[in-house]
This record gives structure tokens, C-alpha cells and sequence, in this order.
């Protein structure tokens, strides 16, 4: 199969990046940073950047660092604790930090505090054995350096000072713990995004706002050209191009099968929605400072782990609580009815029905959700805030999460992977992302792995410039506490150190 190959001069390196969301925004700036000469292309269908998942009333804003999130440990059958996923997680955290810390010492990134706030992060477990587990997932993330700082409390008067407004008016008929971290972060995503592409922007890079890319297809010379379409105008055009990156959220899934790539085959996607409930009293808002998660109810969907959550959006502090999972064919909050139905080919059509058959309890809860009354939302609320008042609360509904189904060794076939994603075509010319969380904040980790998957026979040629911007890379932290202490250090300091939005 034919390798990417791609010259330093500007002509031959002609990517393009569909999708004006994070993920593009992250792969787009570090390219810049790589070859400043490169030609990019962004082609966004909406009128600006980080208006799908990436946008901040779309998302939980978390910087998912597996410090507070319980779905990232499982408990095994010998009664260990298995925290690799919350290892990885939280190494692929350090990178984003690290980078997103990079731009804002070399200038590219203005007031860092726009986008990310320091919050602590906290895990909330009530009852006899959830307070067990809570204990041992404890004992085991703090014999690890990267979740040094993290503290544990069933001691009331302690949750009070912690967490006050889930405290105050509890009854405490049964047992409550929580674990808490002050080095967790409110990320907002949305703002992130617009700020990477107002730079991008700034360095020649062509973004096409109100574009839809309708088909990818191969040329006679093996490159790629695709076909877009003006929403207003109508106007189609055919563009070619060396490198695509297909980072259209929800949408990645119907332009991938158009590629027609061996990768894209036994693929498919089962939409999600979210609903957050968002806090409109500002007395409310006052007494809640921290990202506060607790456990998935039996069948629920990873993603749907219910968190009360302080955010910082449009400059102001608010709080939100969710999310409530639902259910539209939509994959994406601005697509067809028919996004579902029309990513069912006769390659993955087995793979659809099998995974099916075997999520017929994520199926009902997904049925039940759609079904919920506002009370009976505020009933799920009140288990946080125990006197929550429903006047004091209104509905956003949040983005589309497109769930990937794969046929895999360890499932079988139909598979439903929670997470996210990226499938590359043999010779590297075209990659894809797809899935969920914990996405965006992983993204710098994400778009390095496509980088390194795509144009490996220019990585040792650009090793030493990643290593300036992620000074970890190729290195696991935990193995290495010392630069660990360093890096938390310098990137709290780049990042954290500004005047917080009240």
C-alpha cells in the first residue's frame, strides 16, 4: 500500500481537516507547529468553530483526569482494584496540560483562564458497600503518584466543609463518603476551540464555514478529493487533498463509510443524547464549588454517571446536574432523522443487529429516560441536593454522542465501545474519530497517536519539536515522579495561576 509522503514544501502537504471542533483545532495546531509552511483546509457545515460536542453547553466541561469519575475503576472478582483505565485517562490529561501549557507560554494562547478554571474534583458514594468501595478505589489510586493529593472522608462535619450543599438538610440514615482532589479543572471546550482556530486563522489557515463535505473519494493518483457543498449558495465544488482528517463528532461515521477504506467495514454508531438541568438561582449556584460525580445506576450508560457540577461559562459561574441519557436517530444535535438508519450498510448490518441483541437493558434504560417528568428528574437531583426546589432548575439539552459498535475479540461481535476512537486507513492518508468521552479532554494524546499512525516516516524528524511542546512525551509520568512533580508545577502555574471567574 501506498505511504503518505509528504514533502516540506507547501504544496505537497495539502490536508484537510473536516470538522471545526476540538479535535481539528488540536490536530491543526500542532501541524502548524510541526511544518509551518503546511497548507490546511478546514470545512466546518456550521457558521463557526466548536458549535457540535465541542461547544461548552454541549459537554460536562471536566477535565476527565479519572480523579473523581468511579466508571474509570472496576472492582475485580478477586476484590482488587483495577485503575488502569483511570492511569491512562489521567496520563492522556497531562499531555493536553503540557501542551495547552506550551501555547500560552509561546503566546499562542492568550488568558488561559477563558478556558480552564481550577476546581476540585470529587467522587460521592452513599450506602455500606458503595462506602467499601469507595475505600479500596482509595487506597489504590493513592499508591499511585499521579492521584497524590486525593483525600477520603465519611466523617460528616468533613462533607459539610467539602460539600455543603449536598450536606445541609441530609438526613444521614445511611453511610456517605466522598473522596477529593483540589487539582481537577473545569475545561471549557467551546471557548478553547474558538480561541485554537482564531490562531489558526492568523497563520493562513483556510477555514470554510457553512461547507458540507458530502463525499471523500480516492483519485486515479491514490490521493483523496472531496466533494462540498455551500449551504446558502448551493454551490458544489472538488477539492483534492494529500491528508484527511475526519473529526466531524456524530458525523465522522457516514463520511468515513464513504472513503470505502477496509477499516471503515463492521463499523457502526448508536446515537445518545443528554440532558443537563442547569441552576437558575444565583443563592444556589453560591454554595457548590466542585465537580462532585457518583455511580452509574445498574443498565445506565457509562457517559450517564450523574454529577453535580460548578462550571464556568460565558464568563459567569453556574451549576448544572446530569446528565439525563435519551434518544434521537440524530448523530449529531444538527443532523436528519435519518442519520441512524442511513449508516446501515450490508458490511456492518450483522454487527448493528448483534450489538442489539445484546443491549436490550441499555435499550430500556434509554426508554425509561425519554419517559422521565420533570419531578421525577428532580426526584434523581435531590439525591444530590436533598431540598432542590424545581423552580430553581431549568432543562439544556446537551450534544449527540455517537457510541461506537465494532466487532471485537473480547465482545464478540456488535460490540458497544464507550470512548473514543480512531480508525486509519492502512496507508495513513485519511483517519477518523469517533466515539465519546473522555474525548476533548484527551485530544492532544488523540491527534499525537493519528500523527505518529499517519506520517510515521517523518516522526523522528519531529520528535524533538513534540517533545518541546509535551516535554512527557513517549514517557509514562507515574514511572517518572519526579518530572510528574515538575509538570504538575509549571502547568499549574502557566494555566491555573490566573484570577478565577466568580
Amino acid at each position: 500500500m501506498r505511504k503518505v509522503t509528504m514533502s516540506k514544501s507547501q504544496k505537497e502537504m495539502e490536508i484537510v481537516l473536516i470538522g471545526a471542533g476540538i479535535m481539528s483545532a488540536t490536530l491543526g495546531t500542532i501541524l502548524k507547529e510541526l511544518v509551518p509552511t503546511c497548507s490546511i483546509t478546514v470545512y466546518e457545515k456550521l457558521d463557526q468553530p466548536g458549535e457540535e460536542s465541542s461547544n461548552e453547553w454541549n459537554n460536562a466541561g471536566t477535565g476527565h483526569a479519572a480523579l473523581c469519575e468511579l466508571n474509570y475503576t472496576n472492582e475485580l472478582p478477586d476484590g482488587t482494584m483495577d485503575i488502569s483505565k483511570a492511569i491512562n485517562v489521567n496520563e492522556q490529561f497531562q499531555v493536553s496540560m503540557q501542551f495547552w501549557s506550551h501555547l500560552v507560554k509561546n503566546g499562542i494562547l492568550s488568558n488561559p483562564d477563558k478556558f480552564i478554571q481550577p476546581l476540585p474534583h470529587m467522587s460521592l458514594v452513599m450506602g455500606d458497600d458503595d462506602v467499601a468501595f469507595l475505600k479500596k478505589r482509595f487506597a489504590a489510586m493513592t499508591a499511585n503518584p499521579l492521584f497524590k493529593g486525593m483525600e477520603f472522608s465519611e466523617d460528616p462535619a468533613t462533607l459539610m466543609e467539602w460539600i455543603p450543599l449536598i450536606m445541609q438538610n441530609r438526613e444521614l440514615n445511611e453511610a456517605v463518603a466522598a473522596t477529593k482532589i483540589d487539582t481537577g479543572t473545569d475545561v471549557n471546550f467551546g471557548e478553547l476551540t474558538r480561541m485554537l482556530f482564531d490562531h489558526l486563522q492568523s497563520k493562513g489557515v483556510n477555514v470554510h464555514y457553512n461547507t458540507k463535505v458530502e463525499n471523500v473519494s480516492r483519485t486515479k493518483e491514490g490521493d483523496w478529493e472531496l466533494k462540498v457543498r455551500n449551504r446558502f449558495s448551493d454551490q458544489v465544488e472538488k477539492h483534492p487533498a494529500k491528508f484527511v482528517f475526519i473529526g466531524g463528532g456524530g458525523g465522522s461515521l457516514h463520511l468515513l463509510q464513504k472513503t470505502g477504506i477496509p477499516e471503515s467495514k463492521q463499523v457502526g454508531g448508536f446515537p445518545v443524547s443528554g440532558i443537563f438541568m442547569v441552576c437558575t438561582n444565583p443563592e444556589i449556584i453560591a454554595q457548590h464549588h466542585a465537580k462532585v460525580y457518583g455511580k452509574a445506576k445498574v443498565g445506565a450508560p457509562p457517559m450517564s454517571v450523574p454529577h453535580l457540577d460548578t462550571r464556568f461559562i460565558e464568563g459567569k459561574k453556574s451549576l448544572l446536574f446530569g446528565p439525563f441519557a435519551g434518544f434521537t436517530p440524530k448523530f449529531l444535535k444538527t443532523g436528519s432523522m435519518m442519520d441512524l438508519i442511513t449508516s446501515v450498510k450490508p458490511n456492518n448490518v450483522g454487527t448493528m443487529l448483534a450489538a442489539g441483541a445484546k443491549n436490550m437493558s441499555l435499550t430500556k434504560y434509554l426508554i425509561e429516560q425519554l419517559l422521565l417528568t420533570k419531578e421525577q428528574r428532580m426526584e434523581e437531583l435531590r439525591e444530590f441536593i436533598p431540598h432542590a426546589e424545581s423552580d430553581d432548575w431549568d432543562f439544556v439539552v446537551a450534544g449527540q454522542r455517537v457510541q461506537v459498535i465494532k466487532d471485537t475479540e473480547a465482545g464478540g461481535k456488535g460490540t458497544l465501545q464507550f470512548g473514543t476512537e480512531v480508525i486509519t486507513s492502512e496507508d495513513g492518508s485519511v483517519a477518523a474519530l469517533l466515539g465519546a468521552s473522555p474525548g476533548a479532554s484527551t485530544a492532544v494524546h488523540v491527534m499525537l497517536q493519528v500523527i505518529a499512525k499517519c506520517f510515521p516516516e517523518r516522526m523522528s524528524e519531529w520528535e524533538p519539536k513534540i517533545k518541546e511542546m509535551v516535554p512527557s512525551y513517549g514517557l509514562r509520568l507515574m514511572d517518572h515522579p519526579e518530572l510528574l512533580k515538575e509538570i504538575h508545577a509549571s502547568t499549574a502555574e502557566v494555566l491555573l495561576s490566573g484570577e478565577k471567574v466568580e
